[in-house]
Parts: C-alpha cells; structure tokens; sequence
C-alpha cells in the first residue's frame, strides 16, 4: 500500500465484528447496501464470506475493495462470480472489474457515506477530491461492476 493509507491487517477484533455483522446482515438487518459476499478460494477451493459494502446507483451495481486486493479479490478475479446475502435472499452474480474511469465516481460514492468512519484511513482521497484523485486510487482499490444477476430466497 502506498503511503499516507493505513495497512489492512485482520485482527482479531475485525473477526469478531465481521462475526456478528455477518449475523445481523444474514436475518436482514443493517443498512440495505450491506451483504455477505461468498467466494471460492483460488488456492483452497473453500468458500469465503465476508461483509461488503455494494454501491448502486444509475450506472449500475457496484463492489468495492476498500482494503485493496484482499482475498475475496483474488477469488473473484480468478472466478468472475460469487453470491450475494442478505436475509432470507441469495443472489448469484458474474460481475467485471472496471477501469480507472469507471471506478473513479464509483469510490467517490463509496467514500461519501458514513463508512467513511471505517474505511477513510485506507483512502488517500476524500469526498470532495477531484476525479483525477479518485482514478489513482483505482489501482489500490479494485471495483466491481455486477453485469450478472439471479435472485433466489431460502
């Protein structure tokens, strides 16, 4: 990571939350933009999930990597698919990682909500940077457009 951005290392404590907000997301609590987001391991073959964050507007559906290229990263990259939840629905989604351009109004986005309290220190870029900023920290912070969905309850 370059300077002036905090490490992303997961702690014990960030276990711990991502536990019980996992919890809370999985009987449809929290805000609507949270989901679990499950992916295959590239190495192990396992699945994975963790809480994300989706971003969505006009131009579509959006996951972002505040943390850089972490492993739900790596696996999504090698696969192209993973599945979204949230309460009693589970969406499987093939999605694109988009370039610099596209990812620039989409961190900005990211950034200009109260997640901000838990993810700004892994930004160099504030909300009110210009896009320029924003299209550089693109390559620290993979998007995700979801290009692909299908919708099914449990």
């Amino acid at each position: 990571m370059e300077h002036g951005t905090k490490r992303f290392t997961m702690t014990r404590a960030r276990r711990v939350l991502n536990a019980v907000l996992g919890g809370a997301i999985a009987y449809g609590l929290g805000t609507r933009d949270l989901h679990l987001l499950t992916t295959r391991g590239a190495r192990t073959g396992f699945l994975r999930t963790v809480p994300v964050s989706l971003v969505e507007n006009t131009d579509g559906r959006f996951l972002v990597a505040p943390y850089g290229e972490v492993g739900w990263v790596r696996n999504i990259r090698k696969d192209g698919y993973a599945t979204l939840r949230r309460g009693g629905w589970i969406e499987l989604v093939s999605v694109v990682e988009v370039g610099p351009e596209r990812a620039a109004p989409v961190l900005r986005e990211y950034l200009d909500n109260p997640r901000i309290l838990v993810v700004g220190p892994y930004f160099r870029a504030r909300p009110d940077s210009s896009l320029e900023e924003f299209e550089r920290e693109a390559a620290l912070h993979p998007v995700f457009e979801i290009v692909r969905s299908t919708v099914v309850r449990i």
